[in-house]
């Protein structure tokens, strides 16, 4: 393993063997010691898009409410799982499988096109036309901005779906699906989520489809594999500091680096980074 696998590797703290029993708990674990932590707050929310990461994440946010009402004998603690399509979408069937899934105490569904639209057509008129791609981070930040605003009125956190394997890649929005309060799989690559669902008894078409981040309309559905010009077993390959191919080292370390801001704090005028 050369030097910058080893400190992406290092970075993304993704185990090359894991059990996911033990990896369950932990997630678990880390979602209900934080609400203990701060007793005022009383539970969570989540987007759920019905693919491989929103699926996992809220089931795990899930078990972590049940045992904590259990532990306190009432129903206090609360999990509030958001659909946020723009208009309809085409995998929406799989949003919905994924809810029943989950078993979440609330489901809401929030339609984002009227504001997203209206943030664009207010742009459109200021001489600003964004494009598709730029629309789409449009969507993303609206999503999570929803959240936020359900969050603050049910003394709830936001919790995001970033794990090592989409992380080193940067592909997420800044400020959208990149913003949130706890991000319980982070140390996990793709095919150790999809180990954990399947422990978890996740129907297998709900992490076995193609991901898709789904936000263009001239592409919709576009896999991520092919936004990014490398596969996931590659990416994942690559975390477990196993040898991968040339071309696919290129590209993983090319999008790190490119995507590197992403996972910074807004700096300062004291942070080395910038400079």
């Amino acid at each position: 393993m050369d030097t910058l696998q080893k400190q992406i590797v290092d970075e993304m703290m993704v185990q090359p063997t894991i059990d996911p029993k033990v990896e369950i708990r932990k997630s678990v674990d880390f979602l209900k010691n934080y609400l203990k932590k701060h007793p005022f707050l009383k539970g969570f929310v989540l987007g759920i898009s019905g693919g491989q990461d929103s699926t996992l994440t809220g089931k795990l946010a899930q078990l972590a409410i049940n045992e904590l009402n259990e532990e306190s004998g009432d129903q206090s603690y609360q999990f509030y799982a958001v659909r946020l399509p723009y208009g309809e979408q085409g995998d929406a069937q799989d949003a919905i499988e994924a809810v029943e899934f989950i078993e979440p105490t609330h489901f809401l569904t929030v339609n984002i096109k009227p504001a997203v639209d209206a943030s664009v057509g207010t742009l459109k008129d200021l001489g600003i036309e964004l494009s598709d791609f730029v629309k789409g981070n449009e969507k993303a930040r609206e999503r999570m901005k929803v959240q936020y605003s359900i969050a603050a009125m049910k003394q709830c956190v936001v919790l995001g779906t970033d794990h090592s394997a989409e992380a080193v890649t940067g592909f997420y929005t800044k400020y959208g699906d990149g913003g949130a309060d706890l991000v319980p799989i982070f140390r996990l690559n793709k095919r150790q989520g999809k180990m954990l669902l399947k422990e978890l008894g996740c129907p297998e078409h709900l992490y076995l489809k193609k991901p898709t981040a789904d936000l263009e309309d001239s592409r919709p559905q576009l896999p991520d594999e092919e936004a990014l010009g490398v596969t996931y077993d590659e990416i994942d390959d690559y975390l477990e500091g196993k040898e991968v191919s040339p071309q696919a080292s290129k590209a993983i370390e090319s999008h790190y680096v490119k995507s590197q801001h992403k996972r910074h704090l807004p700096i300062t005028v004291f942070d080395d980074f910038w400079k």
